[in-house]
């Protein structure tokens, strides 16, 4: 009878129709002995696994004693989240299993109260793995299930509210997207628990106060701040999230701003269906089993730091310990093999002939103004390309969607004179083309949307569409004519250090190509400036800026109003204070970008006897990005940067130099970068002369204790003072 109830439990589950909202049973206490007879005379091999997999993911002992039922449920989750973790705490916190526990899961998704279990998480005063966190996730439970039409995650949250600062958290936001497939968020519920005169007290959420809200064309958010918290709090939400698009796997990440005691994501797929995950976790899994033969698996995770902020990382998921999802192939009940995304080339075939996007895509613009015909004129491949880069850049502005996909068509764009991303590279392919320049359409993933990866291939990951023209067998152009500052003949800051999908469709070429720059680009610092016996510097500066430093500046400068434009230059010095700003060639794009500062400076520290002062002004380096001695993603710089620092300071009547700082060069280990400082004092005046030198732009996590070193040495000597003495 048990086996064919066991048997029944599993037709179910694989069927993706078990999900238990109500489920009552008594936990039967079977030794490890017994278990193992049972497992091996009356179980078959796969209910065996599924066991195994249930008392790995709990972290039994062989001493410990919990039902089969129970475990088989655990395994292929048809027990609900909060019967999972209450049975989980149990032995997390060292409690005897109780054999009469009823095990309950009410209808809107939320936990039972649990008086010894609540009180656990209430009496909590401190996170033991991050002492100063303001609030800790408790834990955050997912439970995804993929079908033919589409996706469906199950989270359930619980978070330690444990000072006022930490009550920020009590505000919730969920994010979610319609561009590849509607998204819905329901099944919200929540409550907050507090201790009340020695008692549990249960506050729900209202569902009045939940609030939704479109943030843009194809993005909306769930919003509500839970009721009655306060410092000692614990609140619990729940809600479902659905995708109608069930090739879009979601990800989950297991790390937040706040640290994390256990996190753990179930996925259950549809039978004949392949997928991969990407395992970006540095820190140990607790969990890490498949089920369900193969469709499904479980991972877990405890003690999670909060993720903190790092410098020069490629995205704000870079580093995020998280376990991502694609589907790869799926076989048809008939039998028919189809192969979903397991390359790269794949889903490039896919999207070139996809009826939608041909039927948007292949349009040509109207080119009343002859653009074309004068591009043809034109001597040269590279004349042609700046020609019309320069012309859709300067007709046609981006809308503000970041979507490449096009609903109205490309014809209708141009005569609107504003598009999408997509939309506004497709018609500059398209005029190359009949211009006589072979140009193919790219996707290409955005900085702060992550890296595109070789090894794991994820059609939903691209979300920018360029140009590519392969130029020779050496040379390329990845051009992009949204960006108000992009130049034709360099590749995108935004896309540097990264992949993209060339998709020739005329040719059936449908491969990566990694995108970098090379070249150095140059930031060059001119100071020429006298000191006054009183203790101040006046003089002006030269900020010399190619390439992306020409663009980082116009983008701030155009983004910012002077006063904050200023006090950036100054890096919020309220010693230094620049008088007037003078910018050069700002619109002429071969030129670099100059910018001339009248400056006054009052040198701190300056007495009757002594000047102080440090000649790294305007340079944006007088702070060590590299604090922290762990870092979990890796560095990404973009391209190779040279930057040179010269000074000419006039010493004052009546002072000679007292202290000059030495000349030294300073490199890193694989020579990578080098530093050079050069101080010398030549007829009344104090000569300075820095370089820094980035040969190498990528620097992988393991070799942050290098660079971390190195950075905290450059940094001081870049800020070493220089002493006048009075005569």
């Amino acid at each position: 009878m048990r086996k064919t109830v066991i048997l029944l439990l599993l037709i179910f589950t694989f069927c993706g129709i078990a999900r238990a909202q109500v489920y009552t049973a008594r936990i039967d206490t079977l030794s490890a002995a017994m278990l193992k007879r049972l497992a091996h005379r009356t179980l078959s091999k796969s209910d065996s696994e599924l066991i195994k997999a249930a008392r790995v993911m709990l972290r039994l002992k062989k001493t410990d004693t919990i039902s089969t039922d129970i475990l088989i449920k655990v395994a292929t989750g048809t027990i609900s989240a909060a019967d999972k973790l209450a049975l989980e705490s149990q032995l997390a916190t060292n409690l005897k299993v109780d054999t009469n526990l009823m095990v309950n899961f009410k209808d809107n998704g939320l936990s039972v109260p649990h008086k010894k279990l609540d009180s656990l998480d209430l009496a909590q005063t401190s996170c033991s793995f991050e002492p100063e966190a303001n609030a800790m996730v408790v834990y955050d439970v997912g439970q995804m299930a993929s079908e033919p039409t589409g996706v469906r995650v199950e989270r359930h949250k619980r978070i330690k509210i444990f000072n006022e600062k930490g009550k920020a958290a009590a505000n919730i936001r969920i994010d979610y997207t319609n561009q590849f497939g509607a998204e819905q968020i329901d099944g919200i519920a929540g409550q907050t628990l507090n201790f009340n005169n020695g008692k549990i007290e249960y506050t729900p959420l209202d569902a009045k106060l939940i609030y939704r809200q479109d943030t843009s064309k194809y993005k909306g958010a769930v919003a509500f701040t839970m009721p009655n918290v306060k410092p000692g709090s614990v609140i619990e939400i729940r809600y479902i999230w659905h995708r109608a698009a069930p090739r879009a796997l979601p990800k989950w990440s297991f790390q937040s701003d706040i640290p994390t005691r256990y996190s753990q994501y179930i996925i259950q797929l549809y039978r004949n269906v392949n997928f991969m995950s990407l395992d970006r976790t540095t820190m140990p899994l607790a969990t890490d089993s498949a089920i369900f033969n193969g469709y499904g698996h479980i991972w877990a995770m405890r003690d999670v730091p909060s993720l903190r902020a790092e410098p020069f990382k490629r995205s704000p998921d870079d580093g995020i310990q998280s376990i991502e999802l694609a589907l790869t192939s799926a076989t048809t009940p008939d039998g028919q093999f189809i192969d979903v995304a397991r390359s790269w080339a794949t889903v490039g075939r896919q999207l070139a002939n996809d009826k939608e996007l041909k039927k948007t895509f292949d349009q040509r613009v109207s080119d009343k103004e002859g653009l074309v015909k004068w591009a043809r004129k034109l001597n040269g491949q590279d004349a042609k390309i700046a020609y019309l880069f320069n012309q859709v850049k300067t007709r046609m502005k981006w809308n503000g969607d970041r979507s490449w996909a096009s609903k109205d068509g490309i014809r209708k764009a141009w005569e609107d004179k504003a598009g999408n991303w997509g939309e506004i590279n497709m018609a500059l392919c398209g005029l190359l083309n009949d211009a006589g320049v072979a140009a193919d359409p790219m996707l290409v993933s955005t900085r702060d949307n992550g890296k595109m990866l070789s090894n794991f291939v994820n059609r939903f990951q691209p979300d920018k569409l360029v140009v590519y023209v392969l130029a020779d067998s050496s040379r390329f152009y990845v051009l992009d004519a949204s960006g108000k500052y992009n130049n034709f003949n360099e590749v995108p800051y935004d896309l540097l250090n990264s992949l993209g999908l060339w998709m020739d469709k005329e040719n059936n070429v449908y491969q990566l190509v990694f995108l970098k720059n090379d070249a150095p680009v140059k930031q060059e610092v001119t100071i020429n400036a006298g000191i006054k016996p009183d203790g101040t510097m006046e003089g002006t500066a030269a900020i010399t800026s190619f390439s992306y430093n020409k663009t980082n500046a116009l983008t701030l400068y155009n983004l910012l109003d002077e006063q904050k434009y200023k006090e950036l230059l100054t890096d919020h010095d309220n010693n230094l204070t620049v008088r007037s700003i003078k910018l050069e060639n700002a619109e002429v794009d071969s030129l670099p970008l100059i910018q001339t500062i009248d400056f006054k400076l009052n040198l701190p520290g300056t007495d009757d006897k002594y000047i102080y002062f440090n000649p790294n002004l305007f340079t944006g380096l007088h702070n060590n990005p590299f604090v922290s001695e762990r870092r979990f993603s890796d560095i990404d710089f973009g391209c190779n940067f040279l930057f040179s620092i010269n000074g000419k300071y006039r010493i004052p009547d009546g002072y000679k130099v007292d202290v000059l700082p030495k000349t030294q060069t300073v490199t890193m280990p694989d020579k990578s970068i080098i530093f050079k400082r050069v101080v010398l004092e030549q007829e009344g005046y104090v000569i300075v002369y820095y370089v820094i030198n980035y040969k190498k732009s990528l620097f992988a996590r393991s070799e942050y204790a290098d660079v971390y070193d190195y950075f905290k040495r450059m940094t001081d000597l870049l800020n070493e003072q220089i002493v006048l003495k009075k005569i």
